[in-house]
């Protein structure tokens, strides 16, 4: 896993390389563990999903106003419980045509909430909070959006089968 910081592949950092040793059974409660690398750290975390299938997450940023914060987390059903992840948290400073991409295994039947906090720059989100639901399916996808006046923020889900 690199951190990309130029043009040139050489020019990116080496945040871990390698290979984990681990179980060969996933528990069904998430259980979070951090690779230590040269220039950072990642916290990964695992669960096993029975009868999961993919979530593919776009989000697409546009018609942005002016810069403003933004938080977005994902909850799904896990080992018994709602789980969170936080997928982005940040400043979106300009009308960019800003697209992030997220993969989250989800089980199937049951519903993945996103849950949006937007704010003033430099604020603690408390303009707007909203949350979309959707439900897994084995294909498809699913669009909502959400009409802000710092911005336009479209969602869209693809479902497919994990393999």
């Amino acid at each position: 896993m690199r951190i990309r910081k130029g043009e040139q592949e050489e020019d990116d950092l080496q945040l871990i390389d390698g290979a984990i040793d681990c179980e060969l059974t996933t528990p069904s409660r998430p259980s979070t563990n951090r690779i230590n690398g040269d220039c950072g750290a990642v916290d990964i975390t695992l669960a096993r999903v029975p009868g999961a299938v993919e979530a593919t997450i776009d989000v697409i940023i546009s018609k942005v106003q002016s810069g403003f914060s933004l938080s977005l987390s994902s909850f799904v059903f896990a080992g018994g419980s709602h789980q969170g992840i936080e997928l982005f948290c940040g400043i979106i400073g300009e009308s960019c045509g800003l697209t992030r991409r997220y993969v989250i295994a989800v089980q199937m039947g049951s519903w993945m909430h996103l849950k949006f906090n937007v704010g003033q720059k430099g604020s603690e989100y408390d303009d707007l909070e909203r949350y979309c639901g959707f439900k897994a399916d084995i294909h498809g996808c699913d669009c909502q959006q959400i009409i802000h006046e710092h911005a336009s923020i479209s969602l869209k889900v693809t479902w497919s089968i994990v393999r």
